[in-house]
């Protein structure tokens, strides 16, 4: 039997009109062309919820018992690593044939979907404890004190590669047009190595490393570039300086040099990056650089030192204001990874 076309609102009000102004459901079909039995539905589901619009309708019966439901939402609690097709033979064994289209939906109404997996450092127990350490120790220090932080980092830009990332408006199909795709050349068409700082006050400097990044170029770094930094900032007396626990930074000869400097150093928990707010600000200069599609190593370089000075003074200062929000996340994880 052909399906028949739905009867429009204003049509279905209309016959409730009618209806209401004492015309027979027989009268009511011949005046608007519809059939009686039509009219006569329309009538009873008017009187029963006084209302004509479509009802929510129960659909077809989940495939899978709510035994069932339980027994793959636990599972993938418990190892989120399952794939659908162990899930599909484990309701086999129990008796319930599924595709792997109605796993996916079952777990979806369950607030669950599929997605890639994040790739973070990784954390050993001592790093856990000591990110957990450090996040109690500094929770409840005012917020001055984080204004008064230089934090410094080193990060990695590609000419061509995963670096250069956008989203693209497209039509089905058109994935290939040149418009919609990003050229890449092997081993990323070659990069360049930056070193910056900031503060909430603003941007510090920030220059390429042309050399091997040891200790002795470190020390080169920091000599030439942290204490202008600090001035060009106008930081407060007893600023502290924050870098990560990498061989080059914790070696003694570069140790000894900032002792002799006086420079205060904050005491950092390895494998933490999300504790420094310069990351967030690397992954927006990246972006900002991708837009901009430089075509060679020099053009990348005068392309990223352009957009970190346009970078808004209000992103340093909430990068370093919400800092505690860092901290109780940390806790909240208990010493792993967090969003930031």
């Amino acid at each position: 039997m052909a399906k028949t076309k739905e009867l429009s609102k204003d049509t279905r009000n209309k016959i409730v009109d009618l209806h209401q102004a004492g015309k027979t459901e027989s009268a009511i079909g011949k005046q608007l062309g519809v059939k009686k039995s039509t009219v006569g539905a329309i009538i009873r589901k008017w009187k029963t919820y006084k209302t004509t619009d479509n009802l929510p309708r129960s659909g077809a019966p989940c495939k899978i018992s709510p035994r069932g439901v339980k027994m793959i939402t636990r599972t993938v609690s418990k190892n989120p690593r399952t794939t659908r097709g162990d899930l599909v033979n484990d309701l086999q064994r129990a008796g319930t044939k599924v595709t792997k289209a109605t796993i996916s939906n079952t777990l979806r109404r369950q607030g669950l979907k599929s997605c890639s997996a994040r790739r973070v450092p990784l954390l050993k127990p001592v790093h856990v404890r000591a990110r957990l350490k450090f996040a109690r120790e500094h929770l409840d220090d005012p917020e001055e004190d984080w204004e008064n932080v230089i934090w410094s980092d080193e990060t990695k830009i590609e000419l061509f590669g995963k670096n250069s990332t956008c989203c693209v408006w497209r039509r089905k199909n058109a994935e290939l047009h040149p418009k919609n795709t990003i050229p890449t050349v092997k081993h990323g068409g070659g990069n360049i190595m930056l070193w910056g700082c900031l503060s909430a006050k603003g941007p510090g400097r920030l220059i390429r490393v042309k050399e091997r990044m040891n200790w002795a170029m470190c020390r080169e770094i920091l000599s030439k570039n942290l204490l202008p930094s600090a001035r060009a900032l106008k930081m407060k007396r007893g600023w502290v300086f924050q870098h990560d626990n990498e061989p080059k930074h914790t070696t003694r000869a570069t140790k000894e040099w900032l002792r002799k400097k006086h420079f205060k150093v904050l005491e950092w928990p390895s494998q933490s990056p999300d504790l420094n707010p310069i990351e967030n600000l690397w992954r927006e200069l990246k972006i900002r650089v991708a837009q901009r599609q430089s075509q060679n190593i020099s053009a990348l370089e005068e392309i990223c030192m352009e957009e970190w000075a346009k970078l808004p003074a209000t992103v340093y200062k909430n990068l370093v204001v919400t800092y505690r929000k860092r901290l109780t996340s940390v806790i909240a994880n208990k010493g792993y990874i967090t969003k930031y």
